[in-house]
C-alpha cells in the first residue's frame, strides 16, 4: 500500500511489489521456477547453527513456501511480511541470526559493502548469507539486458560504502544494477573487502525455464509440453557450461 514516508521512487518500487503479487497468482510456471530457486536456497542453509533465518527485501514474501519458519522483512510494512527492516541498520543484536537470505536484493544495494558489514554484525559464527541474483553469462546479458527494465550497470562504478558514516541510509532512493553480484563475486571486484568472511562459494544456473516464463510481467514463452525439455537442457548446460550460459547465480557467504 502507498506509504508517504518513503521517497517517491522507493514508493514506486513498493507499488511494483503489489503488482508483482497479482501477476504471481496468474503464472504457474513462474511459481514453479521460483520454488526450485527457493529449494536451492534451503539446501545452502543446511547445517547452519540453530536459530532464526531472516530474509531481507522479501518483496511478495514467497520464501515461506519452502522455508516456512523464515522471518520475512522489507522496507515496506506489507501485511504478508513479518517485519519492517532496513538492511543497512537491522533491528537485531550482534550475533543473533543463524542465516540471512537476499533474493534479488543485492543488485538494489547502493552501498553493498555497508550492507554486508551490517549482515556480518548480526550473524552468528558459522552462520551463512545466501544471495540469489541475476548472472551475467551469455543468457543473462542478452535476456536481462534486452527485456528487463532494470539496467545491467556493468560499466558503472560500484560504491562499496558511503563516503562518510553520517550518510543517511534510512531514506535512500531506488537503485538497481543487475550485474553487481557478478562483478563482486564472479569478477571479484572488491575481493580484498571480503576478508572478514570465512569463505564464499558461487554456483551458476542457466535457468532456461525461468527465462521462458517471462518474469512477472512478460508473456510466458514456454508452453507446458516444452517445460521438461527446457529443464533437460538446463541440466545439460549446468553440467557443461553453467558459468558461460548463466542467467542466475547463488552465492554463499560463511562467517
Amino acid at each position: 500500500m502507498p506509504n508517504s514516508s518513503l521517497p517517491l521512487d522507493a514508493e514506486q518500487h513498493n507499488r511494483e511489489i503489489h503488482e508483482n503479487r497479482r501477476h504471481w497468482e496468474k503464472k504457474p510456471l513462474l511459481r514453479e521456477e521460483y520454488s526450485r530457486f527457493y529449494q536451492e536456497i534451503a539446501k545452502a542453509l543446511e547445517g547452519i547453527p540453530e536459530g532464526d533465518v531472516l530474509e531481507c527485501g522479501s518483496g511478495i514474501g514467497n520464501l515461506k513456501s519452502v522455508l516456512p519458519n523464515a522471518i520475512t522483512s522489507d522496507l515496506f510494512p506489507n501485511p504478508w511480511l513479518d517485519r519492517q527492516e532496513n538492511i543497512y541498520a537491522l533491528n537485531y543484536a550482534d550475533q543473533s541470526l543463524s542465516g540471512i537470505v537476499l533474493f534479488d536484493v543485492f543488485h538494489h544495494l547502493q552501498y553493498p559493502g555497508w550492507a554486508l558489514r551490517e549482515l556480518h554484525r548480526v550473524l552468528k559464527p558459522g552462520g551463512r548469507i545466501v544471495i540469489f541474483e541475476p548472472a551475467m553469462g551469455l543468457l543473462g546479458r542478452v535476456a536481462l539486458g534486452l527485456f528487463h527494465h532494470e539496467p545491467l550497470g556493468l560499466g558503472k562504478p560500484i560504491t562499496w560504502e558511503p563516503e562518510t558514516k553520517t550518510t543517511n541510509l534510512t531514506n535512500l532512493g531506488y537503485y538497481a544494477a543487475q550485474g553487481n553480484a557478478w562483478r563482486v563475486f564472479r569478477e571479484r571486484f572488491f575481493l580484498e573487502k571480503l576478508y572478514s568472511w570465512k569463505s564464499f562459494k558461487v554456483s551458476y544456473h542457466p535457468a532456461l525455464a525461468w527465462l521462458a516464463a517471462g518474469g512477472f510481467r512478460g508473456p510466458n514463452l514456454c508452453p507446458s509440453f516444452l517445460v521438461p525439455i527446457m529443464r533437460c537442457l538446463d541440466t545439460l548446460l549446468a553440467k557443461t557450461a553453467a558459468r558461460g550460459f548463466s542467467s542466475r547465480m547463488l552465492i554463499i557467504l560463511k562467517k
